[in-house]
């Protein structure tokens, strides 16, 4: 981490008060933690996609300014941060999917080594549907395929940001992995 956390608490604070400066300072602060999340969203994307990591940071992080979130600390804003890029991806994946208009077979695999089909702005659709359901089933386990998946965080960076067990997050992530699974392939 390049700045005391502290620092960027405070910044992200600033930011809710209405601070506009506060946005400014913090990116450099925090950049590259979300290139590492945004290269590790890319690595799972299509080859022909045409957002890069940078692009996918920029658009991610314009929103977040946008945001009115009573901002915690650094995991807080780069959990929420994860999110957002996901949201990106996914509109991405829609506007491609709407143009494409293909059909066929999805597969999409949850392991730590992520196998996925070529045709991954379909999978990332079914993915998403599916979390969105497990969201309101289990919010702590869609959150933890968030980070552990999209996001690319370790399990013990999972349990800081969520304030839970390791154990807890691998109990977690192997019950939203099976519950996905199964979603996936009723859907697909």
């Amino acid at each position: 981490m390049s700045a005391p956390d502290g620092q960027v608490t405070i910044l992200l604070k600033a930011m809710k008060t209405g601070d506009h400066s506060a946005a400014d300072k913090l990116l450099p602060l925090v950049y590259s933690e979300l290139h590492r999340l945004a290269a590790a969203y890319m690595h799972r994307e299509r080859k022909d996609h045409t957002l890069q990591p940078t692009a996918l940071i920029n658009e991610a992080y314009l929103r977040l300014a946008q945001e009115d979130i009573d901002w915690q600390n650094r995991e807080h804003f780069i959990g929420v941060a994860a999110n957002v890029m996901r949201r990106v991806l996914v509109d991405h994946a829609r506007a491609h999917t709407a143009a494409m208009r293909g059909g066929g077979f999805v597969r999409v695999e949850l392991d730590d080594n992520v196998a996925i089909s070529q045709e991954r702005s379909s999978e990332l659709l079914l993915l998403d549907d599916a979390l969105t359901r497990l969201e309101a089933l289990n919010p702590r386990q869609a959150r933890v395929v968030e980070l552990r998946y999209f996001g690319g965080l370790s399990v013990e960076q999972v349990a800081n940001i969520l304030g839970v067990a390791p154990r807890s997050v691998k109990r977690d992530w192997a019950l939203a992995r099976i519950w996905l699974f199964k979603e996936v392939r009723q859907t697909s």
